[in-house]
């Protein structure tokens, strides 16, 4: 997989390396060693928002080292997240969903046990073609229709929209999107494709809960054939793809969709275009929020990691850098609320995920 980096390359030279590893290990103590920047790992979504945020603390702080960010893929970002606390390890992970009960079990066995959860605003898993595109109006029917690698049971044999439904195009069936990895994806499968199904499975969606295993199966498993295009953690290359391929339909965070209206159309999910007006009233369907998740061992332990965050939350306003970057702005309460988790330094409770 191919990692953007940002500021600074993660990587280090063979003596960074040398000196990081000499590194005393505070982590049983309460600290987590010493390391002179900040790292972040995670989602291609929330990755310009932090990119933002580290440029910001550099212009504040002077003679503060750049913070070194990854876009690996919320997935990929907490593995790396989880395997333990340290110099060597990541500060920050950056998601585009809520953390899972069974990443915070991986992270409590490698000793990450005390996790800051702060959301710092909402995102929508946008779909999108090409100014000279067909105009799609999709449903969350169409797009399970379309994409399920085994819809009602059967194997996906759909070839053209029209196939998926008889009022859309005879065009082939072509989207790009994250891989299995990112959160968007996680997010397609549970706010659109899991809908979707629901809708003409009601068998199915009584299994959800009995039945894990055979609902991810028949409901948010997405067929390998072709029809859908795994385009790895770089959204940018998908807007590329859109331009060269005006049939085709990308998917990734709203905010790429933003910053691409000059040369991409929204594409209409069950009647709702995917704005930031929409998304910020949950009436868009692909309406998420977006998290950063901070081992609370590291604040003392890596310099500037206090400031980090608090830069963060002055920047989350809805008249603030992130949002002209992309970002939906989070209801106030919930402004509030993340500003006082990292006020307080609170950890969070992990009876509360799923």
């Amino acid at each position: 997989m191919n990692r953007k980096r940002a500021i600074v390359a993660f990587a280090a030279s063979s003596a960074a390396a040398l000196a990081l590893s000499a590194c005393q290990d505070q982590a049983n103590g309460g600290g987590a060693g010493s390391r002179d920047h900040i790292t972040v790992v995670g989602s291609s979504t929330v990755f310009p928002f932090t990119t933002i945020v580290a440029e910001q603390l550099i212009n504040k702080t002077p003679g503060m080292k750049s913070p070194a960010i990854e876009s690996t893929g919320t997935g990929g970002g907490m593995k790396l997240f989880c395997a333990g606390v340290g110099a060597a390890h990541p500060d920050i992970e950056d998601a585009s969903r809520r953390m899972k009960a069974s990443e915070y079990r991986t992270c409590k066995d490698n000793g990450v046990d005390n996790i800051i959860e702060v959301q710092i605003g909402l995102d929508g898993v946008a779909f999108a073609e090409s100014m000279s595109g067909p105009k799609l109006q999709l449903t969350a029917v169409d797009l399970y229709k379309a994409l399920a690698a085994t819809p009602m049971g059967q194997p996906n044999t759909a070839k053209t929209w029209k196939d998926v439904n008889p009022a859309l195009p005879a065009i082939p069936i072509q989207v790009y999107g994250p891989p299995s990895t990112s959160g968007t994806r996680d997010a397609l499968a549970e706010l659109i494709l899991a809908k979707g199904c629901d809708a003409i499975n009601p068998a199915l969606a009584d299994k959800k809960e009995t039945d894990a295993a055979g609902y991810a199966k028949g409901c948010t498993a997405i067929r390998e054939d072709g029809a859908y295009v795994d385009a790895g953690e770089n959204d940018n290359l998908i807007v590329q793809k859109l331009q060269s391929n005006p049939n085709a339909i990308g998917i990734f965070g709203y905010s790429y969709l933003e910053q691409n209206k000059d040369k991409l159309n929204g594409v209409p999910i069950n009647g709702v275009e995917p704005t930031y007006e929409t998304i910020a009233r949950g009436a868009y369907p692909g309406s998420r929020p977006l998290y950063l998740y901070v081992k609370k061992a590291h604040l003392t332990a890596i310099k500037g990691l206090r400031e980090f965050l608090a830069v963060y939350a002055q920047s989350w306003d809805p008249k603030g850098p992130l949002v002209a970057k992309g970002l939906i702005a989070a209801p106030d309460d919930v402004r509030k609320r993340s500003a006082a988790i990292i006020k307080a330094e609170a950890s969070l409770d992990p009876s509360k995920l799923l």
